[in-house]
């Protein structure tokens, strides 16, 4: 076969997501955990923006109660969909490609095995070591070999959108029990300044527990994510004082 038609039947080789490794275990895990804290940071910062919004309309218990558990459980609800949805689209996509290689292989075996070879040719390999390289993994397992190699894929861990949705339920609405408690248990005088206190001081360490996580440089991110979260509480409390004076609410 020439290598052209080889090249054509793997048009995708060039695409950098076939150069991502072989996902493992631990880095599934890791990658649950950063989303974990981001879910519970968007809890955090979301839930206390309504909170103090409406605390600065009202003292009243009440219209804050109510509207810190709209916002609590419309934003898990919505964080839950929104994964969901996200997730089953990768997911309906990993079973399309793993459906095509299981065609492809059944049509022209060889043939695929040929195009795995050149894959492992195109990123270094020696031709000799290649065709031996893809020879094996071919003779245990042909389409795990095919659908990890040249789509990044493990075909036994198709990402499930229930574990997604279930997860950033649960972290979003855990974040949103700290902003609920800030500003319910002081007296009215202190409820927005400890809630501004105890929503920045969450934000910074989930910020900086996300960066660690991730790699990156843990007082960067924690400064990042604390700026946004003032704003957010800042914009949304001067909306709320703005409305409660003069008299709209």
């Amino acid at each position: 076969m020439a290598i052209t038609d080889i090249a054509d039947h793997s048009a995708k080789a060039d695409s950098p997501e076939l150069d991502r490794p072989r996902i493992v275990p631990l880095e599934q895990r890791l990658n649950a955990l950063r989303a974990g804290v981001l879910g519970a940071n968007d809890g955090i910062v979301s839930t206390a923006a309504v909170l103090v919004g409406v605390a600065g309309a009202t003292v009243s218990t009440g219209p804050i109660l109510t509207a810190g558990l709209a916002a609590a459980i419309g934003g898990a609800v919505s964080m839950a969909l929104g994964e969901y949805v996200s997730v089953s689209s990768q997911r309906d996509s990993e079973r399309a490609l793993i459906e095509r290689e299981r065609r492809a292989l059944d049509e022209d075996p060889a043939r695929e095995q040929r195009v795995l070879a050149h894959l492992y040719e195109q990123r270094g390999i020696s031709a000799d070591t290649a065709h031996r390289v893809a020879e094996e993994l071919s003779a245990h397992d042909p389409l795990a070999a095919q659908v990890r190699e040249r789509h990044g894929i493990d075909q036994d861990d198709v990402a499930s959108p229930w574990h997604a949705a279930i997860a950033s339920f649960v972290s979003f609405a855990i974040g949103a029990v700290l902003p609920m408690l800030a500003i319910l248990l002081p007296g009215p005088g202190l409820r927005v300044p400890v809630t501004f206190a105890a929503t920045l001081a969450a934000l910074a360490l989930t910020g900086a527990i996300a960066a660690w996580i991730g790699g990156g440089s843990r007082a960067r991110a924690a400064v990042r994510v604390v700026a946004g979260g003032a704003l957010a509480l800042g914009a949304t409390y001067a909306v709320g004082a703005l409305l409660g004076t003069t008299g709209v609410l």
